[in-house]
């Protein structure tokens, strides 16, 4: 195999970035070798690596803070309407390489690295992901925070600085193994704490009602210290802040416990107050109702809310004075966005501030409450929406317990007067749900206390409004809107494929990077030869640095002419890689039964990770490695088709892998993906997509036409009808022959000779109770794929700056503006 350039070669021979101007790598030496030296404290002869990584990203971080300072400034002094955007998960991935990209450094950088005799490359490798999420709504989150930057929003997320990240996955014997994500155990270069911002949060206590009002006292109080990041925008010089809040235990002990032992004891018990910001909890489209998880979702909101209304009350940049104090303001200067219910409890807290702490009247309260806060949903399933105990809520926030039983008695009071009798629709929409144990639906209660609800991909949305909401939606339709999801270009094109990025430029200059609107100005180079010629080139490019990659990390040799077959994201039942994996048996079956027939040569990779507890999903890793076992020391088979199970699939993972795929995989059961993002890397890097109608698929059908995407299977309505008559998995196991074979294999022990039953649950489940009818369209599936096989070459995409427009307009009330805002070094 032919090696592929190297990084320093290949940004040679790009501009897509700005040239590296002498003075600046000079200066970028001078720095580096000055962090090196005196931040550091290192003698030079003794750096590592890790130290060189250090002084690079301190000396990008210059250049930062500057604009960071002007930024904020200028925010007190136009006193924009802020939009806070408050999410427990923020799936960061690195952040040294996309800094250099946004502020036009990334060139400068990498000359000047290469002069002082290092490879960025491998300075790069250094940086720990920042894996505070589990998957798209974390990734969303972070996207979401470059685009507002880029688009001169003034907006802050808000979150948890969890010590443990999404846990790093191990794939042992074929299984896989959890690690706890120590990533702060080198430090954090981007983060910047700020003490003087520490605020009290409180627990349990109870609730003393008096003539003046409302008193939350007897408190258990848990110290909440931010960290800040900054966010650059796209070359702006806007520098936005990621606010994430550490949990510390306060001060003072009870002076009872200092008898001998008791203050060892209280020092010791401090951890408990700082578990809160000990871990992110590992779960995707799954409700755990832990106490811890109440607290921290708790603990984000009440810090958050003590800081957007300090900011909302203070006169100037720096200033402790207040100059507001008429609340009704509040909505035209602050915009509070709920990624999904996580971040529910914000509505009942700022009741309470309102109400006990500020004193205004309860109509008033609610009227701003509503007109301020906005909700997205991010799933259908009932697995994960969130529906927390009332006894944990006692005990817990004995105040916003009180304090959501009055929004329901009022919100069913309108229901009643709306719907007189209807008592049946009343238990539907109240935010107490009866029966069993009594449980706080915080999704209702989002929708309640929110001025706009939105699903995430225009069939989501649609099935928003049609089944899970469609009472709150007949009463209020006006709440109801969609945002389609997006993803940000200069991560998922500049940053992961210079290449490409470089190609699309030579042809239609660089404003794509701000909007990937002019990528429509392709459409006149689809039969231009030299492009699809040098589309082909970057693609090949990509795929030969991927395969060294996979051929170091895995010790299977790839052939780098297959097609590169990709399925990438949380290993869930409804996204189907157990489709995919019968795929993969038919094709190996196929081969098998006839050797030399001219086969199209597939490298089928699956990554992703699997909830520790979620015991199918974890069944489902072992049969993939399992497959991958026999299939790829087949020496009839070859080369002809490999599997391989990408171990630890994260961000950084993904930067590789999207721009080099071939072709992308998107096949969740038809209604339950609610948009999706890898769909949309995917496409944006030159990959076919194999998918269902589900999510965005839709959209991105209609946008790239059918020829780029291979559309399968059950549309909704035909999943709803096969609801309504039962599904009968055994009947299409009794009519295909070839779905037959490939689930005898697997019961009978074909790809786990060692232990014949290892599989049975799986097949149990396919056969008995499969929610996401993995038969119904394995036939439509196959043939997809063969026509995917005979066609293997094409190009085309879905914007992120677009979707935070259209939030800014319709959702926040605030204009975008791509407006540069002067740097640090020019006069004002």
């Amino acid at each position: 195999m032919s090696k592929p350039l190297s990084d320093h070669d290949r940004k040679k021979q790009i501009s897509v970035r700005g040239l590296a101007g002498v003075e600046n790598v000079a200066d970028l030496k001078k720095n580096f070798n000055r962090h090196l030296h005196f931040t550091l404290v290192k003698d030079r002869n003794v750096s590592t690596k890790r130290d060189y990584y250090f002084a690079l990203a301190h000396t990008v971080r210059d250049h930062l803070v500057g604009r960071w300072f002007r930024t904020q400034q200028s925010y007190y002094e136009k006193d924009p309407k802020r939009v806070y955007y408050l999410s427990l998960e923020f799936y960061m991935g690195r952040t040294l390489q996309n800094t250099m990209v946004n502020l036009a450094l990334e060139n400068a950088c990498d000359e000047a690295v290469y002069q002082l005799g290092l490879d960025m490359e491998e300075l790069q490798e250094m940086e720990e992901d920042a894996g505070l999420g589990n998957g798209g709504l974390g990734r969303l989150a972070a996207c979401f925070l470059d685009s507002m930057a880029s688009l001169g929003l003034a907006a802050y997320g808000y979150g948890i600085r969890y010590e443990f990240g999404i846990f790093n996955q191990k794939i042992s014997s074929g299984w896989q193994v959890e690690e706890a994500d120590d990533w702060l155990r080198y430090g954090n270069p981007w983060e910047k704490a700020r003490p003087e911002y520490m605020r009290p949060v409180h627990f349990y206590g109870r609730t003393e009602h008096h003539p003046d009002g409302v008193k939350w006292v007897d408190t258990q109080v848990v110290l909440a210290l931010p960290y800040d990041t900054p966010v650059p925008g796209y070359r702006n010089n806007i520098v936005n802040t990621m606010r994430l809040w550490s949990a510390k235990a306060p001060c003072e002990f009870s002076l009872k416990d200092f008898n001998v032992g008791g203050y060892i004891q209280a020092v010791l018990d401090r951890n408990l107050a700082e578990n809160i910001s000990r871990v992110l909890y590992p779960n995707d489209n799954f409700f755990e109702g832990k106490e811890l998880r109440l607290k921290q979702e708790y603990f984000v909101v009440a810090a958050t809310l003590q800081d957007i209304i300090r900011r909302f009350k203070a006169s100037k940049f720096g200033s402790r004075d207040i100059v507001r104090t008429d609340f009704s303001s509040l909505p035209d200067k602050v915009a509070i966005q709920l990624n999904d219910t996580h971040p529910a409890l914000a509505i009942p807290e700022l009741m309470r501030v309102l109400i006990d702490e500020e004193k205004l009247p309860w109509e008033k309260a609610w009227d701003i409450c509503i007109k301020t806060c906005a909700y997205t949903n991010h799933t259908v399933l009932p697995e994960a929406l969130e529906r927390w105990p009332i006894d944990l809520f006692q005990t817990l926030l004995p105040r916003h317990l009180e304090i959501i039983y009055e929004i329901n008695r009022r919100h069913l009071e309108r229901v009643s007067s709306l719907y007189p009798g209807d008592v049946d629709r009343m238990r539907r929409m109240s935010l107490i749900e009866e029966g069993g144990q009594k449980r706080v639906n915080m999704a209702h209660l989002c929708i309640v206390g929110s001025h706009a609800v939105n699903g995430v991909a225009r069939i989501h949305s649609d099935i928003l409004k049609a089944t899970v909401f469609k009472d709150f939606y007949e009463m209020e339709p006006h709440k109801f809107q969609n945002k389609t999801n997006g993803i940000t270009p200069r991560r998922w094109l500049v940053m992961c494929n210079p290449g490409l990025a470089e190609v699309i430029a030579e042809r239609i200059g660089e404003d794509f990077i701000r909007d990937l609107d002019q990528l429509k100005k392709l459409h006149d180079f689809v039969n231009d030869e030299a492009f699809i010629r040098d589309i082909a080139k970057v693609k090949q490019e990509n795929k030969l640095k991927f395969a060294v990659h996979l051929e170091e990390h895995y010790k299977v040799k790839i052939n780098p002419n297959s097609m590169f077959d990709v399925q990438v994201k949380r290993i869930h039942e409804y996204k189907r890689q157990l489709l995919n994996c019968l795929h993969i048996i038919t094709f190996y079956n196929r081969i098998k039964k006839e050797p030399n027939k001219q086969w199209t040569p597939r490298t089928i990779m699956i990554g992703g990770k699997a909830a520790p507890g979620y015991h199918t999903a974890k069944m489902i890793i072992r049969l993939i490695t399992a497959i991958g076992e026999v299939v790829n020391k087949d020496p009839v088979v070859g080369d002809r088709l490999k599997v391989i199970f990408l171990e630890n699939y994260r961000v950084t993972l993904a930067e590789k892998a999207i721009p080099a795929a071939d072709l992308s995989e998107q096949i969740s059961t038809a209604g339950t993906e609610a948009s999706g993002t890898g769909n949309m890397k995917f496409m944006l890097n030159g990959s076919l997509t194999i998918g269902t109608m589900d999510g965005a698929n839709v959209e991105m059908a209609e946008e790239a036409g059918e020829g780029n995407i291979f559309i399968f299977g059950m549309r909704v309505e035909d999943v709803e009808a096969m609801d309504a008559k039962g599904y009968n998995a055994s009947e299409f196991y009794n009519r295909i022959p070839e779905l037959k074979q490939a689930i005898d294999q697997i019961a009978g022990g074909f790809f786990s000779p060692k232990q014949p039953d290892l599989f049975k649950d799986i097949v149990n489940m396919l056969m008995q109770h499969d929610r996401f009818k993995v038969f119904a369209d394995y036939e439509d599936y196959i043939k997809c794929q063969e026509k995917v096989s005979a066609l293997y070459k094409n190009f085309e995409n879905d914007n992120f700056d677009r979707t935070i427009s259209q939030y800014a307009r319709e959702i926040w009330g605030v204009e975008p503006t791509l407006e540069k805002l002067a740097a640090p070094d020019d006069p004002k």
